[in-house]
């Protein structure tokens, strides 16, 4: 008899070939899907180059998605580009997402139904963990381990331990999935799941969304976690039911299931979260921000680019103008999602209020392009990090934020709660 194990445990046993694993343990794994974008891509393909291999394990299974400097912003982002997308032509993948097509990848490949429930996934990107919510195992990796893995489709890993996370009750006003794992992060800190898995649950999460639960999964890596999963419900099958292009397997953890600890929440305690410079974890209530002036609000991203998060700026500027001193930026994650967004008005309203709204890109999130800070200007983003220096010059700051407060904030010039408007 096989000892109790949890969901991520039993994920990766099986893709072992073993009949039981536990915290600590090295193991090789095969991979369902790897991953890489046209910063860490090009990485990637020297590396695999160099293993002596002809071909990738397998042309259904290894994905690029070109997303951080495009539309392509310089020459150099470019011949990125460029190399990612001979490599895909000469492999002749099935997933390679052109401009037009592609979208920040962390969204796209759950709408195209690429990654699945049950899956291993791992990509050049620390953000890959955001496909736990489909109860995957995701992780990111370094170039050179998703080389490998391309030439393989192995990898290989020490089994994570795991605590369990737990919010129970009901969203207050403005408390969205994001205030969540903010709140989480702020109270653990950034290293408070440090190579562990964030196994996150709890009547809250059971009522939310897919598009909440890959928000909370996103910043499992904030918290420093190898992963973050979601144990899969009747939600998430009907998400996949509509989109998997292969077959999920659902696991659940065992009742008697071995934690490191148990982290309980009420929700109904928790009111909307702002991130303070320069780390997710400096957190505070949105009542006790003080009066902090921005130059620029940025909607969109891995971690609020979906039509929820759209929709929820859409009703917070209806009605309303952008701040005269404030730049509002607005990047659906998808090119699916930026048509469902045209189609539902909800960028017509964005506009009238004086945002702007962009193609998919990760640009501005990582400081790339499409929205650079000064030196001097503050920003409130959606996004997942604030680190000195993170969307742009060191002595710019990002408050990260749902996006209730980043389009109140954009209206008020100041960060507010939509309540305050």
């Amino acid at each position: 008899m096989t000892r109790p194990m949890n969901i991520t445990e039993k994920i990766l046993k099986d893709h072992a070939g073993l009949n039981e694993v536990s915290a600590g343990q090295l193991i090789t794994a095969k991979v369902d899907i790897t991953l890489a974008n046209d910063i860490t891509g090009p990485v990637s393909i020297n590396e695999f180059q160099k293993i002596g291999v002809q071909n990738v394990f397998d042309k259904e299974r290894v994905v690029f998605v070109p997303d951080h400097f495009v539309p392509n912003k310089d020459i150099k982002s470019a011949e990125q580009v460029k190399k990612v997308r001979e490599f895909a032509k000469e492999q002749n993948l099935t997933h390679f997402f052109e401009v037009g097509r592609m979208g920040i990848e962390h969204a796209l490949l759950p709408d195209k139904g690429i990654v699945t429930s049950g899956d291993i996934v791992i990509g050049a990107d620390s953000h890959t963990c955001t496909y736990g919510a489909l109860g995957a195992f995701a992780t990111g990796m370094g170039s050179t381990d998703i080389a490998c893995a391309m030439a393989s489709g192995e990898t290989w890993l020490k089994v994570p331990p795991a605590i369990k996370v737990e919010f129970n009750g009901k969203l207050n006003k403005w408390v969205t999935a994001k205030d969540l794992i903010l709140y989480l992060i702020g109270d653990i800190g950034v290293d408070g799941a440090l190579y562990k898995t964030l196994e996150i649950g709890g009547s809250t999460i059971k009522s939310l969304s897919m598009d909440g639960r890959f928000t909370i999964c996103n910043m499992a890596i904030e918290a420093g976690a190898k992963n973050g999963i979601i144990e899969p419900d009747e939600i998430t099958k009907k998400y996949l039911e509509q989109r998997s292009i292969r077959p999920p397997k659902f696991y659940t953890s065992d009742k008697d299931a071995e934690y490191e600890k148990t982290i309980v929440y009420n929700t109904e305690e928790i009111e909307p979260v702002v991130a303070f410079p320069h780390l997710p974890g400096n957190t505070r209530p949105v009542s006790k921000a003080g009066n902090i002036k921005i130059n620029q609000a940025v909607i969109g991203s891995c971690t609020n680019g979906r039509l929820s998060d759209i929709q929820a700026a859409a009703e917070i500027l209806n009605g309303r103008k952008v701040h005269k001193d404030v730049r509002l930026i607005v990047f659906p994650a998808t090119q699916e999602i930026y048509l469902q967004a045209i189609r539902l008005g909800y960028i017509e309203t964005i506009i009238e209020a004086g945002g702007a709204v962009s193609t998919p890109t990760c640009g501005p999130c990582l400081g790339g392009h499409a929205g650079i800070l000064a030196a001097g200007e503050r920003a409130i983003s959606t996004t997942n990090r604030n680190f000195v220096g993170r969307m742009g010059h060191v002595e710019s700051e990002v408050y990260l934020s749902s996006p209730y407060i980043a389009a109140a904030s954009a209206v008020a010039g100041r960060i507010i709660s939509p309540d305050e408007l």
